[in-house]
Parts: C-alpha cells; structure tokens; sequence
C-alpha cells in the first residue's frame, strides 16, 4: 500500500512515452484513447498525493519527484499534441512560447534562489492543470481550440505569476504552499492550515 502513490508517479511517466510513441508510430490512433490515456496521468497526479498524505508517506523527495513527473507529462502530452495536430500550434505559437517561457522562469528563480526545483503545488496552478487538460483534449479530438485557449493562457500567466511571488517571498525553499497569502505566512514564521485533498 505505502508504495501505491510511487507508482501513480512512475506510471504516468510510462504513460508520458506512451502517448509519443503512439503519435509517432500510430498516428491514426483513435482520439479516445489518447483521451483516456490523458485522462489517466491526470487523475494519478491527483491521487498520489492525496494518497501519500492519507498514509503519511508523502515526503519531500516524494513531492519533488511529483513535480519533476508532472513537468515530463505535461510535456510529453504537448509533444503527442503537436505531432498530431501542429496547426494548432502554428496558430498560437506567441501565445505558447510565452507560457512555457513564464514556465521556465519559475524554474530559474527556484534554482537561482534555493538551487531546487519548484514544488510549491499551489492551488491556482492545480486549477491550471484542469483548464490545460481540458484545452489539450479538446486538440486531441477537434484539433483546434478557441475559447478554451485563452481561458488556459491568461490562468498560465496568473499562476506563474503567483508562483513567482511565492519564490521571492520564501526566505528557504518549502514545498506544499497553498498560495500567496501562505507564503507571507510562512514568512512570518507561521504555521499555515493545510489541507489533505488539496496540499497536505
């Protein structure tokens, strides 16, 4: 049992080259099962922490690892995107360099700073996460979006915002902050109330 949320974390790793490797080699695919796929590593980055902290195994290295995981996801759904549908990509090519470059420099701060990787798992940047999965699976099926990307673009820009006030705010790096106002808690030298579904 304590090893289950090790295996959500690896198993959407597998599921990251899966899902590139069937673009490459299988791209008539049919779209249901790149959507459940997705579906898959979605639902395994909300249950293994959730898990993890239920049987209190949820550590840092666990939760760095997490983060790590979720980065080579995401970009492996991007990568299955692309191969799929580039026209999509063509059409917002500003608008997506700009949000991996937000990406990016979460990632340069956090090393800059702390020389650790971001692992802050803020609740707007899990809010994130649904609007990214449901834009992703709207390409996956229709090969184009609209509405859908600008709602997941200007929540992009938010949140890396938001974590990059949080980065400066921390005095030491801390994994698990809820959000903005609990960085300036942790500042303080606070104890900050978290919670066990969402940021144990």
């Amino acid at each position: 049992m304590r090893k289950i949320p090790i295996l959500l974390i690896y198993s959407r790793l597998v599921i990251s080259i899966v899902l590139v490797v069937l673009a490459i080699g299988y791209p008539a695919t049919p779209p249901a099962v790149y959507i459940c796929l997705i579906t898959y590593g979605l639902l395994s980055d909300v249950f293994d922490g959730i898990i993890a902290r239920q049987l209190n195994v949820s550590t840092q290295k666990m939760r760095r690892m997490d983060s790590a995981v979720d980065q080579v996801f995401w970009l492996g759904v991007l990568a299955c995107t692309y191969i799929l549908h580039p026209g999509f990509y063509k059409e917002y090519f500003t608008e997506i360099i700009i949000l991996l470059g937000f990406e990016a420099l979460t990632y340069v701060v956090s090393y800059m700073r702390f020389r650790k990787e971001v692992a802050t798992h803020a609740i707007l940047s899990k809010l994130w996460v649904l609007t990214i999965f449901a834009l992703l699976i709207e390409v996956v099926a229709t090969g184009t979006s609209s509405t859908l990307f600008f709602i997941c673009f200007y929540t992009g820009i938010i949140t890396r915002l938001e974590i990059l006030l949080i980065l400066f705010i921390l005095r030491e790096w801390t994994n698990d902050v809820p959000s903005l106002y609990h960085a300036v808690q942790i500042r303080k030298g606070r104890e900050i109330k978290r919670n066990k579904l969402f940021n144990g």
